[in-house]
């Protein structure tokens, strides 16, 4: 038997690669030296200027017809090109008709180009298998571009879409560098947090979003588990679609379920070959720190708290206040924890060209960020991307291959220090003793910066490369076949040696701890398919038919080792005297399907448009393996019938309608069968097997039924063009564990609950171009989302597991609390509604307070400017919704809390908004404020709204053909406009670092 390698048999293909390259060039080469070597006696300069009949226009491109000599407009719209007497010139702006302009011997051409009122509906969207005009599109596609990605300082593409597309709702989860998002588009389908995730395609190749880390050794710094979406550059997108409703997202059958996210990354583009340089620099802060309490408030706090619990002496381990911290010292730790700059720097650089037949594109990144923790820490990634593309003379003959490489290597403390920045008194003691070491006060306290010593280390390796190659066999019908390969491997490494405790504390390196993940995951996947599309009928028909065959597997090794000699020994899990392996896994999936589609477009007015997938996935038994997935979408051009085709302010109009099934198979692998795993009990030497699941033959695939109705117009020849539409979604068959009796040994059965969830909701955009006279331009775009989420049924709820956590009615991301009443102007104490009557605040009785924390709606306001060379771009994204106030603990404790807790309950008859203080002895204050937390009273507006991202950029006028200077200034998160006065009102997670507010300059060259 023959297996293929990578690594040797793999050399034959990256020598044909190179090869290509070369005579890429070398073909550049010879058509440029063959110019260079034409008579120049015939040609002659030609000059002039474009306007667009008022004003000039700068930045066009003028190009002659049949070579690649071209040049574009300065600021004032003038041009000079070299050209012959009987050439014909090509004329295009974005914006604008293109125009074709004969030279006819002339030195001097005035050109007036006319703004193209069809542009916007005849751009091409991505839609998977196949591409759509605008104008023409049935289904509910979102689109963003290159040139809305390249004004962000952001390094994930989920950060890059955030606020810019209705329906898709984003929160960023850390502000630590790599850290991870959290993405729904149009609401959350399943009960399982981990089964909402969209599908993503890059180029054509599904790309896993599943998690590689562990919650071992990633989640003491990370709230969530690393996300290897953070391999793909945002730099190299081209474009981003986002298919939503069934019409778009059920030729993906199953995987389409949550919304399906396209990216397409940027190809080779025919002309001179061209090098483009990009490198910006910046710092990253922390955009809101909560309000705490000085030194005078505390002590003021502390010392009312010991005459509330009626304590007339300070204990030895009060240290804050009995005499053996500095009084005086006052230290915001928030500042000295928190407040660092993290130093941001970025450079990336592409060569791109190509003649008609065959072109290239090489780019490659690098990028470095620190932390705004105190230490040396690094996040660190770099890669690489080749695209070449080649057709035929005759154009019948396509191939495209990409591939792209990238690389990260993030060191980061193992903990995040946001608690402590929130809880130290404000008078603990300095971090550092006079010569230098970490000051640990005599025993006093836990030095924060102990824990600097206790690493955590994470590198990613990703490949992904795709090869797409088609062949038009006659006129209409296509044969296409798309291979994918894609291979990640992820280590993780968390290290808690001795020396991040106390040293009094006499802990060795005996008690130091390493943690090791690594993770394997590598999946290759086959579609071919054959297209044809042909007049019929006075209307035109294509028809999509195809296959899937992926497989995908995952070795994942988590083990641990303690009792090393000496912490340098600390990485070396051989020196550890005791090791444990907990996992040791390899899991296989694999999928295959069969897709069509049918679309007939009669007379360009009525659009029908049908697509069908049969899924198959290894996830399920026997019986359960295949599913049928569809959709039926409409659309009704009705701009074009003749009663309002000469309309003067009705330029576009189109109603379009979907409805169809996707499918889910989110689950995990192996979860219909029996299970095993090693006990870690010896028998005889033998290591003993333990069952770990249960077989269950129905276990079957998650079911979300998709409608949408929409309303797509276009006034003023789209200047102003706007989108109205309505969607329902109900998903049931609910993949998700159902409890099970003690007396079986399992606590769950993985199986189908005949739950139903619905999600609906209004979308709107709206696009304006205020004013467009070319040396000055406005554009305006808004998206806004009002989203509605609900669990419509859910048998016997009540007596299930699931019986505190949902609610008939309800959205699936609620809390169920204790219903808060205020401060007893008596007692000093907090009250909340006793519902049973029955004297006491227990649970679950009194606990029923439902609290909707899904956003009542959001968005984003965009607007993009721009003045001869000079451009301002800037978003701000809103959002309306409830969310929690960071909770503190019990006020008079040796922690620090918000500097409102001032206001306090002090003595009977007190109105007050916070019930007493105590140091920990009155057990019902304790009590209290173990139900504030778990109550209404904790709930508050979390609306904000934020300046997302703005930037400013200038076209530095060189006055040089062929080279072009432009200066950026960035910016994320800048300003946020909220009554939320807990810190950042994005991400509200406890003891994880907000979103970080960045600043970027950048240079961008290209010659």
């Amino acid at each position: 038997m023959n297996y293929f390698s990578f690594y040797k048999d793999g050399k034959a293909l990256y020598c044909l690669i190179f090869t290509a390259i070369l005579f890429t060039f070398s073909s550049s080469f010879a058509a440029n030296s063959s110019r260079h070597f034409s008579p120049i006696f015939q040609q002659h300069r030609v000059q002039g200027i474009v306007m667009d009949g008022n004003f000039p226009l700068p930045g066009v491109t003028i190009v002659v017809k049949g070579n690649k000599n071209g040049t574009i407009t300065d600021y004032n719209g003038q041009f000079s090109i070299s050209a012959d007497p009987n050439d014909t010139l090509f004329v295009s702006f974005i914006g604008f008709k293109t125009k074709v302009v004969p030279v006819n011997n002339r030195v001097e051409i005035n050109i007036k180009l006319e703004y193209d009122t069809t542009t916007l509906q005849e751009v091409r969207v991505n839609a998977g298998y196949y591409s759509v005009k605008e104008s023409d599109r049935t289904g509910s596609i979102s689109r963003i571009t290159s040139k809305d990605i390249e004004t962000q300082p952001v390094t994930n593409v989920l950060a890059a879409m955030q606020g810019r597309m209705a329906g898709v709702n984003i929160i960023q989860t850390s502000g630590v560098p790599g850290g991870g998002f959290d993405i729904k588009i149009r609401g959350q389908n399943s009960l399982r947090s981990d089964g909402n995730s969209p599908l993503y395609i890059i180029d054509g190749v599904p790309y896993s979003s599943d998690p590689v880390g562990s919650y071992v050794t990633g989640t003491g710094v990370y709230p969530t588990l690393v996300s290897p979406l953070n391999s793909i550059n945002p730099d190299n997108i081209e474009n981003i679609e986002v298919l939503k409703d069934a019409d778009a997202t059920s030729i993906y059958g199953s995987r389409g379920a949550n919304g399906v996210v396209l990216i397409t990354t940027k190809k080779g583009k025919t002309g001179k070959t061209a090098f483009s340089i990009v490198s910006s620099t910046g710092v990253g802060t922390v955009t809101r720190f909560l309000k705490l309490m000085n030194t005078q408030q505390y002590l003021a706090m502390r010392k009312q708290a010991f005459i509330n619990d009626g304590l007339t002496e300070y204990g030895i381990y009060d240290y804050d206040i009995n005499g053996t911290w500095d009084q005086n010292r006052n230290t915001d730790w928030q500042k000295e924890l928190l407040g660092g700059k993290a130093q941001i720097s970025d450079i990336q650089g592409t060569l791109s060209g190509g003649s008609e037949n065959t072109q290239f594109l090489i780019s490659g990144n690098f990028q470095r960020e620190s932390t705004v923790f105190p230490g040396s820490f690094l996040y660190k990634k770099g890669g690489g991307q080749l695209n070449l593309n080649h057709h035929s003379d005759n154009n019948k003959f396509k191939i495209s291959f990409t591939a792209g490489y990238n690389i990260q290597d993030n060191d980061l403390p193992a903990y995040d220090f946001t608690n402590e920045a929130r809880y130290l008194p404000p008078n603990a003691p300095a971090l550092y003793t006079a010569d230098g070491q970490l000051n640990w006060e005599n025993g006093t306290w836990s030095n924060p910066l102990g824990k600097l010593n206790s690493k955590f280390e994470s590198k990613t390796n990703d490949l992904l490369a795709n090869t797409l190659l088609s062949y038009e066999l006659w006129p209409g019908l296509i044969l296409k076949s798309s291979f994918g390969f894609t291979d990640l491997v992820n280590s993780e490494t968390r290290i808690i040696p001795s020396t991040t405790y106390d040293p009094s504390y006499g802990i060795t390196s005996e008690d130091s701890f390493l943690y090791l993940n690594d993770t394997k995951r590598n999946s290759w996947i086959a579609e071919p398919q054959i297209s044809w599309q042909k007049p019929v009928g006075g209307g035109r028909l294509e028809i999509l038919l195809g296959s899937t065959f992926q497989s995908q597997t995952t070795n994942k090794i988590y083990q641990s080792g303690t009792g090393f000699v000496s912490n340098s020994l600390i990485y070396n899990l051989a020196a550890a005297k005791r090791i444990t392996v907990y996992t040791d896994d390899q899991v296989v999936y694999k999928y295959q399907a069969f897709f069509g589609r049918i679309n007939y477009n009669f007379k360009q007015r009525y659009i029908f448009n049908l697509t069908g997938r049969r899924d198959g996935s290894s996830r399920f038994g026997p019986g359960n393996q295949f599913a049928n997935f569809g959709a039926l979408g409409a659309a009704w051009l009705f701009s074009k019938e003749s009663f309002l085709t000469d309309s003067s302010w009705l330029s576009f109009g189109k109603l379009r309608s979907s409805y169809g099934i996707t499918g889910s198979d989110q689950i995990g692998d192996y979860m219909f069968m029996n299970t095993f795993t090693t006990s870690g009990k010896i028998y005889s030497g033998v290591s003993g097997l333990a069952p770990s699941r249960l077989f269950n033959p129905d276990f079957g695939w998650e079911t979300n039924k998709k409608f949408e109705a929409a309303l797509e117009l276009g006034f003023l020849k789209d200047r102003i063009s706007t989108s109205l539409a309505w969607y329902q979604n109900r998903s049931s068959n609910q993949l998700a564990g159902v409890p099970l009796p003690g007396t079986t040994g399992f606590t769950t059965l993985q199986s189908n609950l005949h739950a139903v969830v619905e999600n609906s909701g209004l979308e709107m955009t709206l696009r304006a171009l205020n004013i467009a006279n070319g040396s000055f331009n406005w554009t305006s775009s808004l998206n806004l989302t009002f989203a509605k989420n609900k669990l419509l049924d859910f048998p016997n709820l009540e007596s299930s597991t699931y019986g505190q956590q949902y609610r008939i009615g309800q959205p699936l991301n609620i809390d169920l609390l204790y219903n808060f009443i205020g401060v007893n102007p008596q007692t000093g104490i907090y009250e909340f509604e006793d519902l049973n009557k029955d004297g006491k605040i227990t649970f679950p009785e009194d606990k029923q307070a439902v609290v909707d924390l899904n956003p009542k709606f959001y968005g984003g306001l965009q607007n993009q400017l721009a003045y001869k060379g000079l451009a301002l771009d800037f978003l701000f994204q809103f959002v309306k919704q409830k969310n929690r106030s960071y909770p503190m603990g019990a006020a008079g404790q040796m922690l620090n809390v918000q500097e409102r807790m001032s206001g306090s309950w002090r003595q009977p008859n007190d109105t007050a908004p916070y019930q007493i203080y105590t140091t920990g002895y009155n057990n019902d204050v304790l009590n209290g404020d173990y139900l504030y937390t778990e109550s209404t009273g904790l709930i508050v507006d979390a609306s904000y709204i934020r300046l997302k991202n703005i930037s400013l950029s200038y076209d530095i006028p060189l006055n040089l053909k062929q080279t072009k200077c432009k200066i950026m200034l960035q910016g994320q998160n800048l300003l946020t406009f909220t009554k939320y006065n807990d810190g950042d009102p994005e991400f509200i997670s406890y003891g994880y670092l907000p979103p970080l507010k960045v600043v970027t300059a950048a240079v961008q060259l290209i010659f």
